[in-house]
């Protein structure tokens, strides 16, 4: 497939407004959270900086984000093996069904990590906004992207460094369980989304063996897991002020033999089971 046009997207340090369709940041000091709470929509893009480097929007760094640092190579190779690019297809397929990402489309990828799902999303021809707490995670991400027509900035969900309404559609796959304040994030997904746009949400479920795993891995002193927030559907619906569309994905053990794969994930499917390892929620911002 033939790379979509990128000059029109391509990171450069202009002055808002010129060279690109999604609204750039400006100079200034980044707050923490709790001024970020107490600034307008205008205000946050007004006085949150803009510094491009090597083709990337940078933000003050928060120290969660170097929990991340380490982790590209290992997290990209977790999905080359058997069982990971199995999780990678039906995580991929349920995400893709929830969004539905069209040609046109202005996509923030919030929490977007090493690109693994933007490009799925690029590849339906919208054009995404990357956004992630972890520059080596959006290093490796840019290396993928190659020539879409893509933006990346270093950034942090729960304080979303743009105006109201500017998304046609928004995305965050397995960063919510990162962030204590599930509310917090999830209403600031809805802020930048577009009146009718879609926000899906999706991250580990709490109801899932691989959750219990990963819990036991957390108290031998797996870094990561030692910082997860698991949630059930249920709670992960509850986050937003409003009714949504639930669904689970990856109906198998990560010992599972990969040939049976496709028929337990068929199976779980056919049950409607809520135990999935991925769970995912859709919601209308009306």
């Amino acid at each position: 497939m033939e790379a979509p046009e990128l000059k029109r997207f391509e990171m450069k340090s202009l002055p808002r407004g010129q060279g690109s369709s999604i609204p750039l940041l400006q100079e200034g000091r980044r707050p923490n959270n709790l001024q970020c709470q107490g600034l307008t929509p205008q205000e946050r893009v007004d006085n949150l900086p803009m510094e491009v480097r090597e083709g990337f929007i940078l933000i003050e760094q928060k120290s969660e984000g170097q929990l991340f640092d380490k982790w590209p190579e290992t997290y990209d190779r977790w999905f080359t093996t058997p069982i990971g690019a199995l999780v990678r297809k039906y995580e991929g397929e349920l995400l893709l069904d929830l969004l539905e990402p069209d040609r046109g489309e202005t996509i923030l990828d919030a929490g977007c990590g090493t690109g693994v799902f933007t490009l799925d999303i690029l590849s339906s021809g919208a054009r995404v906004m990357g956004l992630d707490v972890s520059l080596p995670m959006l290093q490796r991400a840019r290396q993928k992207a190659g020539g879409y027509p893509v933006q990346l900035v270093l950034g942090d969900i729960v304080c979303l460094p743009f105006p109201e309404e500017v998304f046609d559609k928004v995305v965050s796959v397995t960063a919510l369980e990162f962030i204590a304040d599930g509310e917090g994030a999830v209403r600031e997904l809805f802020r930048v989304a577009k009146k009718g746009g879609t926000i899906v949400v999706a991250t580990l479920n709490s109801l899932s063996p691989w959750a219990s795993r990963r819990k036991t891995k957390a108290e031998r002193g797996h870094t990561l897991f030692q910082k997860a927030i698991f949630r059930s559907p249920d709670e992960l619906v509850s986050l937003a002020p409003m009714e949504g569309i639930i669904q689970t994905a990856i109906h198998f053990y990560k010992d599972a033999d990969p040939a049976k794969v496709p028929e337990m994930e068929m199976e779980g499917r056919r049950k409607g089971l809520n135990t999935g390892a991925f769970v995912a929620a859709r919601w209308r911002k009306p």
